[in-house]
Order: structure tokens, then sequence, then C-alpha cells
């Protein structure tokens, strides 16, 4: 039986792993596997900022595929909390009853909810804030040295 509260819980936290793919679809679940490669990625441009400083072009399109993973994530756990008992049992527990108690929504569930709103929407609005702040600075920079 896959609880909701439990699989919300694990793609807010152990998401941007693929781990609630993993728990929900089993281990052959190719989308599981993949997503840690741009959580990866994302980790890498953040130590690239770290060695190289905010002016590294390569991290301005690293850092936000993590925010981006993040917030993916976080959505997908409030989209799992949302389901009704009978969506939650006919995809993911089809053998049990409509109304069983695993797709329950209790307070675990609702925190799931409000936990991965508050933190899906800020890495969202600060993912996109990066790469347009850097972005922006950039054409300045360029445009400076044209006008000099």
């Amino acid at each position: 039986m896959k609880n909701k509260t439990t699989a919300a819980w694990i793609t807010f936290v152990g998401g941007p792993l693929g781990l609630h793919r993993f728990y929900l679809f089993g281990l052959n679940d190719t989308l599981g596997w993949l997503l840690p490669i741009p959580t990866a990625l994302g980790l890498y441009g953040i130590e690239r900022v770290q060695e190289n400083g905010l002016d590294d072009m390569a991290s301005w399109w690293l850092i936000p595929l993590l925010g981006f993973t993040i917030a993916a994530c976080a959505l997908n756990a409030i989209v799992y909390a949302l389901m009704t008992p009978e969506v939650w049992n006919r995809q993911f527990n089809p053998q049990a009853e409509a109304e069983d108690l695993a797709g329950q929504t209790h307070w675990g569930t609702i925190a799931a909810i409000v936990v991965s709103l508050l933190i899906g929407a800020t890495v969202l609005m600060s993912s996109i804030v990066f790469s347009f702040q850097r972005y922006f600075e950039y054409q300045i920079e360029e445009a400076q040295k044209i006008s000099q």
C-alpha cells in the first residue's frame, strides 16, 4: 500500500533525487533515474560560482536547473497531496478499496502541502530572479564595452 502523505513528503524532500518515483513506480522507472542529472548539474553550478564568482556564465544556466527541479518536485508533492482518496487508490493502490486509509488526507498531508508551496514558490522565484539578473547585468556590461 502506497501512502499519500508519505509520497507527498518523499516527493518534497527526495524528489530531486527521484526517490518519490522509486517509491511510487519501482526501481525500473526511467524518470526516477534521470531526475538526479539536473540536480547534480545545479549543484555543480553552485560549486562553479564558489570557485569562479558570479561572472561565470555556465553557472547562470546550471543553477536554475536545480531550482526548477526542486520547484517541480514541490509542485508534484502538492498534486499528490491534493488527490482525492478515490483517485489516489485507483492510481497507486488498485487492489485497495476506493476509501482506503492509504489515500486519506490528514494533518501530515496538509503540512506537506504548506511546506511544499512555501519552499517551492521561493525556490522558483529565486531561480527566475537569479537567471534574469545575471543576464541583464551581462547585457549592460556588453553595452558598456561597445559604447567605449
